[in-house]
């Protein structure tokens, strides 16, 4: 087991820059969060326990372990009371793939925890296969805190709009996008499977993506608000469809 002291260590300031730059790094510092990243197949490039810590050794004994400060753990950690560890992975971007069911497309969503939430809510749902175009980066602290370790169940893929629009013409599933001017959600039919695009907090869904969309849907406001927050509107509609088709199932066994 490796020992490191000094934060001016050249790994820890190497690791720093890293954590800034490097968008495919993932810092995770939570015990559950990096169980559920290990869980899913993907293997820490380094552990560090504060030596405060020492009970969490035995936990990630089959993996490269160094022993550190409280000192360094913050400097490695975004959060103000990390839990004793810090593990580094690699979560390496991947190729446009024809989802398996129910997808989404977040549509240049910028806040993290909007993404994040909504990672949850989508595994949550069964919607197992996730398109980010130009949205905050799924390896964000606050993307995987907000998804509570989702990001390692789900396929997320993070790409381009027009990457997704050139990708999006060998889909031959029915998109609809949220919008406030759109069919109620809840007198809508949907094909199952189908894909749900939301909008991003400011402007919606761009038209180059309401263009590939069969049609728009809305869920009903009341007391005179117009919109929800894109995270709490968006689960409340994939939930929705994701009844109703469980619905249509039962009816036509």
């Amino acid at each position: 087991m490796k020992t490191i002291t000094s934060k001016q260590n050249e790994k820890i300031k190497y690791l720093k820059k890293q954590k800034e730059h490097n968008r495919f790094l993932l810092f995770l510092d939570n015990p559950k969060l990096v169980g559920e990243a290990i869980n899913s197949g993907l293997k820490p490039i380094d552990i560090f326990v504060d030596e405060t810590n020492k009970n969490l050794i035995e936990t990630y004994k089959n993996f490269d372990i160094t022993l550190t400060t409280n000192l360094i753990v913050n400097q490695l950690s975004d959060v103000k009371t990390p839990q004793g560890i810090v593990a580094v992975f690699e979560l390496a971007p991947k190729s446009l793939k024809s989802p398996r069911g129910n997808f989404l497309v977040l549509d240049n969503i910028q806040d993290a925890g909007n993404v994040g939430t909504i990672l949850r809510s989508a595994l949550g749902a069964n919607f197992l296969d996730v398109f980010l175009l130009d949205c905050a980066s799924v390896t964000s602290s606050k993307t995987i805190r907000s998804s509570m370790g989702a990001i390692f169940k789900l396929n997320v893929y993070e790409t381009t709009k027009q990457e997704f629009l050139t990708f999006s013409k060998t889909l031959k599933t029915a998109i609809y996008f949220a919008d406030m001017q759109g069919e109620n959600v809840f007198e809508t039919n949907f094909e199952n499977p189908c894909g749900i695009v939301l909008g991003n907090e400011g402007n919606g869904v761009s038209e180059e993506l309401k263009n590939i969309c069969q049609k728009a849907i809305s869920i009903p406001m009341q007391n005179g608000l117009e919109s929800l927050n894109v995270a709490i509107a968006g689960s409340v509609a994939i939930f929705e469809v994701g009844w109703k088709q469980s619905t249509n199932l039962k009816k036509s066994k």
